[in-house]
This record gives C-alpha cells, sequence and structure tokens, in this order.
C-alpha cells in the first residue's frame, strides 16, 4: 500500500505507475474520495466535539426546561452523528479498496514493457552442453530413472502433482542443506515457517489484490496455504519496530508452495516443472529504506552463486514493467538452460518490494533520531525443485545416466544416477 500523502502531492507519477504495471485504477476517483472523506472525518470530529460541550452544560443545568432542551439538542447531535459516520464507512470502503489495489511503483531502473516477452536478459554464464546425442527432457529422464512418477501421483491427487523418488529426494535434500549452508555463513538466519496464513495477513502481502484465484483458501477457518516460502516469513515482523541498529535481519526458509495454476491450461502438463504442490527455500531481508537496492543486488549474487557451483548454465533477466506484478518496484529471474527444450526457464527470482508490504503490515523502524519510517522488505529464491530438473537434462549422459554435479556429490553420497 501507498502512502495516501504521496499519492496526492503526485498524482500524475501514481498514474503513469499504474500505467506501466497495467492496473487499471481510477487515481482521480480516489482523489476525490479522499477529499469526501476528510470532510466526513472532520464533521465527525465536530459533531462529537459538540456532544460533548452538551454533556458539560447538562452537568451546570438544574431547571427541567434547560435540561428537556439540551437534550433535544443531544439527540438531534445523535442523528447527525450516526447519519455521517454511515456515510463516512461507505465511503471509506471504497477509499480503502481502491488504495489496496494500487501497485509499487516501478523503479526508475526498471525497463518499461508489457509483458514477459519485453523483458531485458542482463548477462549470461556458463557454456551451454554439447550431447553427440539427441538430449532427452527433464520428464522422461525423471521417469525413465525412476525419480519422478506423475501417473500414480495423479491417481492419487489428481493433475499437476507428482512422486519424487529415489536419487531424486536425495537431490532434494542436498540442495536443501548446500543452499542453507551457504546462506548462514552469510549471516541468515534459519527458520521453518508455517505453510498455513490467515487470510488477511496474505491480503496485506498485495499479492492477491486482484483476488484469490490462485489461492487454495479453507474458508471455513479464515486461512489459506501459502504459495511460497516468504508468505508466511515476510509478516513475521508485522506490527513491530525495529531498531535501526539491528537492520538488516535476513532470513532463509523452507517449505511448501501451493498453488492452483489457474493460469496456466495445457502450459508444463508433463513432470513436475508446473505444479500444484511443491517445496521451496527463500531468502528475505528486512533493511533499511537507503540501502534495499544494495541488498537486491546481494540477492541476485547470491541467487547466481548458487548456480555456478552447481555449475548450470544460465542467464539473469530483468523484468520490465509490465510483468512486475503488484508488490514489486523491481525484479529478476534467473532462467537455466534447458538443451531438450533449446531454451532457458526460470529457476529463481528475487524482487524489491520497497516499503509496499511493510506499510500494509506495519513493520517499521526506529532510527537513532527517534523518527520512524517503514522497512523495505526482499525476497529471493534459494532453491526449489526446479534445478533437479535442470541438472537432469545438463548432465545427461548418452547411456540415459545422468552426472551429479561436484559440489552435491558429498551432501547426496553418490555421483551417478542410473537405471
Amino acid at each position: 500500500m501507498l502512502d495516501i500523502k504521496f499519492i496526492r502531492a503526485n498524482p500524475d507519477k501514481i498514474k503513469e505507475a499504474c500505467r506501466k504495471k497495467q492496473a487499471k485504477i481510477d487515481i482521480d476517483r480516489l482523489l476525490e474520495i479522499d477529499k469526501k472523506r476528510k470532510e466526513l472525518m472532520l464533521a465527525l470530529e465536530d459533531t462529537r466535539a459538540k456532544k460533548n460541550q452538551a454533556n458539560e452544560q447538562m452537568k451546570q443545568l438544574h431547571d427541567k426546561a434547560d435540561r428537556e432542551a439540551v437534550i433535544m439538542k443531544m439527540q438531534e447531535l445523535d442523528k447527525n452523528d450516526d447519519r455521517i459516520e454511515a456515510e463516512f464507512k461507505e465511503i471509506d470502503a471504497e477509499f480503502q479498496g481502491l488504495m489496496s489495489i494500487i501497485p509499487n511503483p516501478p523503479l526508475d531502473s526498471v525497463p518499461d514493457g508489457k509483458d514477459e516477452s519485453e523483458n531485458k536478459e542482463i548477462r549470461k554464464w556458463g557454456d551451454l552442453p554439447k550431447f553427440n546425442f539427441v538430449p532427452k527432457s527433464h520428464f522422461e529422464l525423471g521417469e525413465t530413472l525412476d525419480l519422478i512418477d506423475t501417473q500414480r501421483a495423479a491417481k492419487v491427487s489428481g493433475t499437476r502433482f507428482g512422486f519424487l523418488k529415489n536419487e531424486g529426494v536425495m537431490l532434494e535434500m542436498a540442495l536443501l542443506d548446500l543452499g542453507f549452508k551457504i546462506l548462514i555463513k552469510k549471516g541468515f538466519t534459519p527458520i521453518l515457517p508455517p505453510v498455513m496464513i490467515q487470510k488477511h495477513v496474505l491480503t496485506g502481502l498485495g499479492y492477491n489484490n486482484n483476488g484469490f484465484g490462485e489461492t487454495y483458501c479453507l474458508d471455513q477457518d479464515n486461512l489459506c496455504l501459502v504459495a511460497t516460502t516468504e508468505h508466511t516469513i515476510v509478516p513475521y515482523f508485522k506490527d513491530e519496530i525495529l531498531p535501526e541498529s539491528e537492520l538488516p535481519k535476513r532470513f532463509v526458509g523452507f517449505s511448501s508452495g501451493f498453488r492452483k495454476e489457474a493460469g496456466s491450461y495445457g502450459k508444463d502438463t508433463k513432470g513436475i516443472l508446473r505444479v500444484h504442490e511443491f517445496h521451496q527455500s527463500e531468502m528475505i531481508s528486512f533493511c533499511q529504506p537507503e540501502d534495499s537496492e544494495k541488498e537486491h543486488r546481494l540477492m541476485l549474487e547470491t541467487e547466481e552463486e548458487l548456480m555456478r557451483v552447481l555449475k548450470i548454465p544460465y542467464h539473469v533477466v530483468q523484468m520490465c514493467t509490465g510483468d512486475l506484478g503488484d508488490p514489486a518496484a523491481a525484479k529478476y529471474d534467473i532462467e537455466a538452460w534447458f538443451p531438450s527444450e533449446n531454451r532457458y526457464r526460470e529457476t529463481h527470482s528475487t524482487s524489491n518490494c520497497t516499503d509496499y508490504q511493510a506499510r500494509r503490515l506495519n513493520i517499521r523502524l526506529r532510527r537513532k533520531s527517534g523518527e520512524l519510517e517503514f522497512v523495505h522488505i526482499l525476497n529471493g529464491t534459494v532453491f526449489s525443485e526446479r534445478p533437479i530438473l535442470a541438472i537432469l537434462e545438463n548432465f545427461q549422459q548418452k547411456d540415459g545416466s545422468v552426472k551429479v554435479p561436484d559440489i552435491l556429490q558429498k551432501y547426496c553420497g553418490f555421483k551417478t544416477i542410473k537405471k
């Protein structure tokens, strides 16, 4: 959520930010409502002040006729108060509704663009593997090596689910162990968060401004399943004030994530690239506003380090304005090379959400001067299950086996995956 004072002072900038993020929001209507809302608040304050004056007057009166006159005046004030309050509640609901869906303005460094087709490649790393055979897809390798079973998962849970088996399980545990060790050395605090979040808290994250169509919700319990590990870590300091001297506060967490994938009909239906349930480790940082761009670079550098130690070829992509999503002011993706598809596929992302989520969750910092302001919040992927798929594709051998990246061998206990 943005500061209404900033919107009042910069309406054209907010309109341009909405245009860039393709959010159709009537900012003029918001400002009109804001003005009416302030007028009603002043009217309420005036009416209640007059009621207090009448109460004080009653204490001084003893004549019956004078008291009855004041009582009639108080009754009229009560009616007026009720009318103004009802009007204020109606206006305030519209005001809050519009405020909640205004996206975070993109940083000036973000390229303008309408969708993912206009994202900008920043750099590439690693030599693309050369095979003297036709490379198999990750889902074919997963089946033939008995690592992934989606057919039996479909019988149990339905489509877009999978069993991870045998060496696949050990690869996931190895990635988790590797990622946590690297992040802890960098000063991140390990944390295992809940996978259920109260609906109003999830709303505070800003990902559901346009509804809960992608979210699994248990309405009877007012709970939702998280779609990513950060969902329950970002609100960790909700309604708290953090001393400036303790920032940045960095966490590395691991959990399952759940997504309906309602908008992905027909996409990546084979294997476990795009599923309803997956496992993921994430890094989250709470920092001073002036440090968030530097913190964002640190997260991206860390993600690249993780890919480089695995020796998986990748490129870094900067998201354009139309592909940012509401909370992010800037975002980068890392996409790993998938030889069977002859293209890069996303394995990591990192976002700088500036103070957008902190305002909605009321997470502030106290400067040494005593001044209060909102922290900046960032998130980034450590590992999901997707790097396993990239490993299968990039390290496959002609005989159908897959070599395990050197860095993971000591964690999983084997060098090769064979039939």
